[in-house]
């Protein structure tokens, strides 16, 4: 089964200095039918103004992940980090048992955008913990690149949670995904377009664009395909556990 949900029908936020869309409910935003997806707690697409963004709160038992798309975000938090992600970056904030940051535009005469999701930890009360990597457009392109997983290693953050996410920039070209036995697929498109189908499928299937997303269960293989597209289409893509 593949559900897809329209970027268009997802909630949304906006102030003087930030406009969010979020694809589970988040805040005052409640959508019974996207309350997180398996472990997958939240995934909101934030575009920040010049000189804006978010002072100093508190987390705890969560892990942060952001993905920086355009702009600069300058992240600072109360175990002493203080970074500069652009795009490429990919950080990740262990919350543990709890922790302060702060994620502000860099710029003063730029706007920002970027993705941020949560994913909730196999255990509570842990250390918290900053690490982030840089996954360049050669590294993810036409292959789904690992950029989080239990294990970790080099180039790979490591999740406390049996969640696996990969990035791809899929450039002209078809990618087989074959989801494991009993798992869930979450698909966010980050920009442009491709088509999405199993790989049984008569037909190309639907096309998604920047900001939609799919929800996948009990399929063998999903088809990805940009081939004919002008521009890549810039995916992410989460393997989560089938129920929680």
């Amino acid at each position: 089964m593949i559900r897809l949900r329209p970027a268009h029908t997802r909630g949304r936020f906006r102030n003087d200095w930030l406009d969010a869309r979020f694809s589970f409910s988040f805040g005052d935003y409640r959508d019974p039918a996207f309350d997180g997806y398996s472990d997958l707690l939240v995934f909101n697409d934030d575009r920040v103004a010049p000189g804006g963004g978010f002072a100093e709160h508190g987390h705890r038992d969560v892990e942060v992940m952001s993905y920086p798309v355009a702009g600069a975000v300058e992240h600072r938090d109360s175990l002493g980090n203080v970074a500069l992600m652009r795009p490429g970056d990919v950080h990740l904030m262990r919350a543990g048992h709890g922790i302060r940051h702060s994620e502000m535009n860099a710029s003063r005469v730029d706007p920002e955008h970027h993705l941020q999701w949560w994913i909730r930890p196999a255990q509570r009360g842990l250390e918290p913990a900053y690490a982030r990597i840089h996954v360049g457009a050669d590294d993810k392109r036409n292959r789904l690149r690992a950029i989080a997983t239990p294990e970790g290693g080099p180039g790979v953050l490591a999740l406390a949670q049996d969640t696996r996410v990969f990035a791809a920039l899929v450039d002209d070209a078809e990618l087989i995904y074959r989801p494991p036995a009993g798992r869930w697929t979450h698909l966010h498109v980050v920009a442009g377009a491709l088509r999405i189908g199993t790989q049984a499928g008569a037909d190309a299937g639907p096309e998604l664009v920047a900001g939609d997303a799919a929800f996948i269960e009990d399929e063998v293989a999903v088809r990805l395909d940009s081939r004919g597209n002008a521009q890549p289409a810039d995916l992410l893509l989460f393997d989560l556990r089938g129920s929680t």
